[in-house]
């Protein structure tokens, strides 16, 4: 039986699937192919993150993110930097604000 999943896997997956007594079949992406797979990835863990609200899931995401920084930028670190930054001068998410409207003052 043949099961397709043409998507992106971590890099133990293979190895995995031969200890299984299975076969896989694989390739290794150009740059602009993993890139692409990347962001595929980074939907699907966020989708799957929404519907089961599984910590687990938040763990996928950052190591797409992690994947995404490295290939995309330079590292994790220097995401974080920014984000550090970005706390600093527009503040964090902790109070929990709504913004429903601006008013133009006159």
């Amino acid at each position: 039986m043949k099961r397709v999943y043409n998507k992106l896997v971590r890099d133990n997956i293979p190895e995995i699937i031969r200890n299984n007594n299975e076969t896989p079949i694989t390739k290794t992406l150009s740059n602009d192919e993993y890139l692409r797979e990347l962001k595929s990835k980074l939907q699907e863990e966020v989708d799957e993150f929404l519907e089961s609200n599984d910590i687990t899931e938040l763990a996928d995401i950052l190591e797409v993110v992690d994947a995404l920084s490295t290939a995309n930028y330079s590292s994790l670190n220097e995401v974080m930097d920014i984000k550090i930054r970005k706390a600093e001068k527009n503040g964090k998410f902790k109070n929990k604000i709504f913004l429903i409207e601006v008013q133009e003052n006159k």
